[in-house]
């Protein structure tokens, strides 16, 4: 083979037609990279194609004057705002939110937080507990064992024996972060009302670990970390793959999964900056673009064989988009909390209200998490608009009101699947490629609505018991948290899923979806330490099944 290992940029690709990777993955967020770091462990020549570039840490503004000025423009979670090469737009038109991405080789874990939340058990039996949308084809104890390994890979700073969660899992690798003065006071109106809580978990560093250094709590985490403390896929796990001998190709935007005669993945379309189309041949492909490039690429590799797209004989590609609506409460106290200290992870997290209780009108629940705000741009983004709202003057006025005293407590809700809510082939947008870019239907349901105004309710109730003297609520955070969930669902049956337990394609059996597509459902809290999990599952399988795999002639 003449592909050499190692990273470059997709220009000086230099595959021959005769070249065949063992595997080639699409996407360098943290799915393609669990699957890239194990398989190569396990000496599979793995190509990642990835459409972003590789950042370092020093690119970051976290640390700079200019970082909140940059979260409007080239650090936006809008790919529509940022259009970058490597993004592609959005068509929002008939969505009540807008989608949060970032194409880099770390992908979404560039712009998380860094909260690291299990799925609980309840989350997997929705259908059977609750009668509403549809069970995992997998349990929580199917999950386990890779939840404890992945919290190890990626740092997991938590504190051990949470009562919301069941026996048996392993020990925290790093200890908690303090709750900050914030976490302290959240703490101090929930003990008041008899509520639970317990101290947040957070992938990131608070002792050296691999790559990793210790928080210096600059509090901009959600734009890349300026110190290397995060652990984001770029950090912890492409260093390992690419000394495995994978190969990482940057600037490669995929336009199609090619398939043989008999329907099975055969290789891929890519495009480089300069517009060339390339080649490259492959005996396994696995899926890692998010929830909204992953069905929009199915959708481009349509073909005689596969005329709804590709693995799409359910027509479930692209269905039952989850994007998490969040709803957020800000209480303003007489004290000084010194609210822009980070880490933006969050400091106590509760599941006081987290399972169904039909009484309230709605079905599900939600985690609360209380953050640290940041800097005078954030805060200005907690004051109310609109005919009663503040605006020049008085804008800075409350701001220098507001800013330190004012505490953020969010909304983590559960969202219910719906086949209506999707994502198709927008038929005149095009990304900078030409490729036709994503349409996003989306809209919020009743249920939403209810639980997340019953969620506010008691969220103000917390502040007000810790003393806070106004309280201003917003009902929806419109740019979601990047949790792109739930558009190729897995399932036994191939009539109502697109992969099965271990993201292999039920139409393609040599093509797997890794990332958050395949969520049955969302659960109420943030996906990422399950995606990786679900992903470590899965490239075991496939180690384990690499003898009797089917492969393209």
């Amino acid at each position: 083979m003449t592909i050499r290992r190692g990273t470059y940029d997709a220009t000086k690709f230099d595959a021959s037609p005769t070249d065949v990777a063992d595997v080639v993955i699409i996407g360098a967020g943290p799915s393609g990279a669990t699957y890239a770091k194990y398989l190569s462990s396990w000496g599979f020549h793995v190509v990642c194609l990835e459409q972003g570039r590789w950042y370092s840490n020093t690119e970051y503004l976290g640390a700079k004057d200019e970082y909140e000025m940059s979260l409007y423009g080239k650090w936006s979670k809008d790919a529509n705002v940022r259009q970058a090469w490597e993004d592609y737009p959005t068509e929002l038109s008939e969505s009540d939110m807008i989608p949060v991405m970032y194409n880099a080789v770390g992908g979404a874990t560039i712009h998380f937080g860094g909260h690291w939340a299990r799925m609980l058990p309840s989350d997997f039996r929705v259908r059977t507990l609750d009668g509403v949308a549809d069970d995992w084809p997998i349990s929580y104890d199917d999950l386990t064992p890779f939840y404890d390994e992945t919290d190890i890979e990626w740092a997991a700073a938590g504190l051990d024996g949470d009562p919301a969660y069941p026996p048996g899992a392993a020990p925290f690798p790093q200890p908690a972060f303090p709750i900050h003065a914030v976490g302290r006071k959240v703490a101090e109106g929930m003990n008041k009302l008899g509520w639970s809580w317990w101290p947040g978990a957070n992938s990131i560093a608070r002792k050296p670990v691999g790559d990793l250094v210790p928080c210096v709590r600059y509090g901009t985490c959600e734009a890349g970390c300026p110190n290397g403390s995060k652990a984001s896929a770029d950090v912890v796990q492409w260093p390992a793959a690419l000394k495995n001998g994978a190969t990482l190709v940057t600037g490669a935007r995929v336009s199609e999964i090619l398939t043989d005669e008999r329907g099975l993945a055969s290789g891929v379309v890519f495009l480089d900056r300069n517009g060339t189309e390339r080649r490259l041949r492959a005996e396994q492909v696995i899926l890692a673009a998010n929830g909204i490039g992953t069905p929009r690429l199915l959708l481009m590799s349509q073909s005689k064989r596969h005329p709804n797209g590709l693995a799409n004989s359910s027509d479930m590609v692209g269905r039952n988009l989850m994007l998490h609506p969040h709803s957020m409460v800000v209480g303003v106290f007489e004290e000084e909390f010194n609210t822009w200290l980070g880490p933006v992870g969050q400091n106590v997290q509760s599941y006081e209200f987290y399972e169904t209780d039909k009484t309230r009108g709605h079905v599900r629940g939600a985690k609360w998490t209380s953050l640290c705000i940041g800097g005078p741009m954030a805060m200005g983004t907690m004051i109310p608009r609109g005919p009663v709202g503040a605006h020049g003057e008085d804008l800075l006025r409350d701001i220098k009101r507001m800013m330190g005293h004012a505490i953020m407590m969010v909304v983590v809700s559960e969202d219910l699947p719906n086949p209506e809510n999707r994502v198709l082939l927008d038929p005149r947008l095009k990304d900078p490629s030409g490729l036709p870019a994503p349409k996003v239907i989306y809209k919020i349901d009743q249920n939403s609505k209810d639980l997340l105004a019953f969620h506010r309710a008691r969220q103000r109730e917390v502040l007000e018991a810790a003393g806070a003297y106004e309280i201003h609520e917003h009902e929806l955070l419109n740019d979601e948290p990047g949790h792109l969930l739930g558009t190729a669902r897995m399932g036994d049956d191939p009539e109502t899923s697109v992969v099965n337990s271990f993201g292999q394609a039920h139409d393609v059996p040599n093509l797997r979806i890794a990332d958050g597509s395949v969520f049955v459902t969302s659960a109420g809290v943030n996906p990422t330490s399950t995606i990786v999990a679900l992903a470590l599952r899965g490239a075991q399988e496939m180690v384990r099944q690499a003898s009797e795999l089917e492969v393209p002639l």
